[in-house]
């Protein structure tokens, strides 16, 4: 399969091309739009008007005026001026995740770029050359300069990249793919590097991955649900027609589809217990508000990925220059999407606790087996819950919220989004964590029913999650069962088990 560049890209498709390296191609229509923008520039270049980024300096210097012989060099400096990235380095499939979300915006004809410019990226891309991308370094605007200022350096054949499982100088890639390495034209550095594509391709490829977990954790919590032996009525219909979130619905319904069958239900079906702890009674209301969320984070994740986010922008006989480059809707959505997947976690582990804690749950103590008091069971696993949803709502806090001006006041105001993407991705492993924590307690706690079963369509899931446990009498080291619990968590299994 091919991905080509002309069409709305949606998550499934950045996915397949930055995690399983489909290939890219340039539809003529875009590249005809390409063309098209690069002679606007060409025309307006023989003017003597003085257009930003392009015959002018950058920033705070946009008012010194640049002579026609140093215009390209202009470019190249600023490639290698901006690459001041540091820290820990983003992901291969992030930076892919970049540099397709980058070639399409240039590809939109508004960009003024030539075509071996969009061209060098999709080479990039389908030879398997990842520019090497430190992840700090971003204030959100005018876009995500330092990182994708990284990615316009190794097209250059300087700077670093991961090529075939190591790093190395990008020139010496290049050379192994007879890739020439490009010089930039006037208008070309800026338009790689100014734009959204670090802060996008980082929530992007989280909110994929979160909507995988969020299905999970409704199959979690109905198993929490049924090993606790709570009621099913808060999930009746009737209740949520009369407040009608559409996610509060959706959730509702599934738990219900999740539970139906359950033997373990019908016994206590008419126990004396009048209402369950807002942990199970409110499962609905809270991960019902955490779909809604997520879904206005796709909205919003789904404009700014087929957007034009650099600047100026090219238009008939025309440079406009504005701040399509400032990451603000992003920043918000990234800090919307933390605070939403945090509380999916704050919820879950309040069952974790209720699972182990012989105050409330009605099962054995900890889930411990073998004799009492030598065995902690499960105690410890709502520890590590807890200090994973304790970080969480440290990350939650929203940095959207702070700005620092910078170069020297004209760009007076920041979105800090690719910080805000960055930590919304930490709270996300977070919480996938605190799931696995809950599959792995809940499907054990269920067994102590026995012989009574759980619904039918969550039967066999409890049926593979306990299969990754050790059939030992009392305690012992959990880590590589965890490890695998925690794969099926992040993966779409679970899901397929159920449809």
């Amino acid at each position: 399969m091919t991905y080509t560049i002309d069409e709305k890209i949606d998550l499934k498709a950045l996915v397949k091309v930055s995690r399983e390296h489909e290939q890219v191609e340039i539809s003529e229509n875009a590249l005809a739009k390409i063309n098209h923008s690069r002679k606007i520039i060409e025309k307006l270049l023989s003017s003597d008007r003085a257009m930003y980024g392009i015959n002018t300096g950058f920033g705070a210097m946009a008012t010194v005026k640049i002579s026609p012989d140093e215009i390209n060099e202009l470019q190249s400096n600023l490639v290698r001026s901006h690459s001041v990235g540091v820290g820990p380095f983003l992901d291969d499939e992030d930076v892919r995740a970049m540099m397709l979300l980058r070639a399409i915006s240039l590809s939109k004809g508004y960009s003024g770029v030539r075509v071996e410019v969009v061209k060098q990226i999709v080479d990039f891309l389908n030879k398997g050359i990842t520019p090497v991308v430190p992840s700090q370094g971003s204030v959100g605007s005018s876009g995500d300069l330092a990182p994708l200022a990284h990615v316009a350096l190794a097209m250059m054949g300087e700077g670093d990249v991961f090529y075939k499982g190591r790093i190395m100088k990008a020139k010496e890639a290049l050379d192994l793919e007879h890739i020439k390495p490009i010089k930039y034209e006037a208008k070309e550095g800026l338009a790689l590097t100014n734009g959204t594509q670090a802060m996008t391709a980082v929530i992007a490829l989280s909110l994929y991955d979160a909507k995988i977990l969020f299905e999970n954790a409704l199959i979690t919590a109905a198993i929490s649900i049924d090993a606790l032996k709570g009621s099913t009525t808060p999930f009746d219909p009737r209740i949520h027609e009369l407040r009608p979130y559409e996610g509060q619905k959706y959730v509702a319904s599934k738990i219900l589809e999740y539970m139906e069958g359950s033997e373990i239900r019908a016994s206590h079906v008419n126990c004396s217990k009048v209402q369950d702890a807002y942990s199970l009674r409110a499962i609905p209301q809270v991960l019902g508000a955490v779909k809604d969320s997520l879904d206005y984070v796709e909205k919003i994740v789904s404009v700014e990925m087929n957007s034009v986010t650099d600047n100026p922008l090219i238009f008939e006989d025309d440079v406009l220059s504005g701040g399509n480059f400032h990451g603000e809707p992003i920043a918000f959505a990234a800090d919307f999407f933390a605070i939403a997947i945090s509380e999916l976690g704050n919820i879950t582990e309040r069952r974790i606790d209720r699972l182990v804690n012989p105050l409330v749950s009605g099962l054995p103590p900890f889930l411990a087996e073998g004799k009492a008091g030598l065995n902690s069971g499960m105690m410890m696993w709502q520890y590590t819950a807890a200090a994973l949803v304790s970080e969480n709502k440290i990350l939650a806090h929203p940095a959207s919220v702070d700005s620092i001006p910078t170069s020297a006041y004209q760009e007076d105001h920041v979105s800090m989004g690719t910080i805000a993407s960055m930590k919304a991705r930490r709270v996300l492993e977070n919480t996938s964590k605190i799931i696995a924590i809950e599959a792995m307690i809940g499907s054990k706690a269920v067994r102590i029913h026995k012989p009574l079963k759980t619904g039918k369509k969550i039967e066999p899931i409890v049926d593979l999650i306990n299969g990754k446990i050790k059939d030992v009498k009392g305690d012992h080291y959990m880590k590589e069962e965890f490890e695998e619990i925690l794969k099926i968590v992040k993966s779409q299994k679970m899901r397929r088990m159920v449809e």
